[in-house]
């Protein structure tokens, strides 16, 4: 027999906070990507800033062609990402396609659903944090093929960078991507840096990169900023944190430009 139990309801409603986090990041990341939500999670979220993840559809191979048909589903992600509640950054964790789309592009896209957030993509944040360094000549690793990689040379020259070495790995899927060693990651970042560069960038969001940052800026003697470095350091700028974290890469001692 079944006893009958009282329910009561409490005497008054407990207070309300404004928000659950006192910052909140949102993140438009591919349905394959392994990397990106790993990175955030390690470098941007504490207890003051959450971090919030929306995945749009994408199918390999990695192409410039496939890299633009992920265009229409951006406002729809973005606007998955806590309802109509505000957010204090939001990115677009794709490199590749933030050069094939456009960044101007993908912020309009993200603004329809989100508006008055502010936008990072890989690539305007990776610009950013290499003119904070005052970098003009750089080096670039790339995982991908010379067809994609292409459109990526033309975005950094197009900015005014003298590109002195272009190395890519030849990859079109971005799972395998994914899997590379971080050891390769740093021995290959040592190989692809030219002499008479002032940093290096490594781009795509799906590489393990800024695990290794650090490690290569000591070999190398000169700053490292790769895809999701740049994108942590933006969000982490724009939520207000200040904080300096020399032993993750030098672009986490550096203010963020207005």
């Amino acid at each position: 027999m079944t006893a009958t139990i009282d329910i009561l309801t409490a005497s008054h409603r407990p207070r309300l906070d404004e928000r659950p986090v006192e910052k909140r990041v949102g993140l438009v990341i591919l349905a394959t990507d392994h990397t990106t939500e790993v990175d955030f999670q390690r470098m941007v979220a504490s207890n003051r800033i959450g971090v919030y993840v929306s995945r749009i559809h994408y199918a390999n191979p990695t192409t410039p062609e496939n890299l633009l048909k992920m265009q229409p589903s951006l406002t729809s992600g973005a606007g998955l990402i806590l309802p109509d509640e505000p957010l204090d950054a939001i990115l677009y964790s794709c490199t590749s396609a933030s050069v094939v789309i456009g960044d101007a592009k993908v912020e309009a896209a993200i603004a329809a659903a989100k508006p008055g957030v502010p936008v990072v993509t890989p690539t305007a944040a990776a610009v950013k944090g290499l003119r904070a360094f005052g970098a003009k000549r750089i080096s670039v690793l790339t995982p991908y093929t010379a067809a994609t990689s292409r459109p990526m040379a033309d975005y950094f020259t197009e900015l005014g960078f003298e590109i002195d070495r272009f190395t890519c790995l030849g990859f079109t899927d971005d799972r395998e991507m994914a899997r590379i060693a971080p050891d390769d990651i740093a021995a290959l970042g040592l190989d692809a840096t030219a002499p008479g560069s002032d940093a290096l960038f490594i781009s795509c969001t799906a590489l393990r990169a800024a695990q290794v940052a650090g490690r290569i800026e000591r070999k190398i003697g000169k700053p490292v900023v790769s895809s999701n470095l740049a994108t942590a350091w933006a969000c982490l700028r724009l939520c207000g944190e200040k904080k300096a974290w020399p032993q993750v890469a030098l672009l986490m001692t550096m203010p963020y430009p207005e």
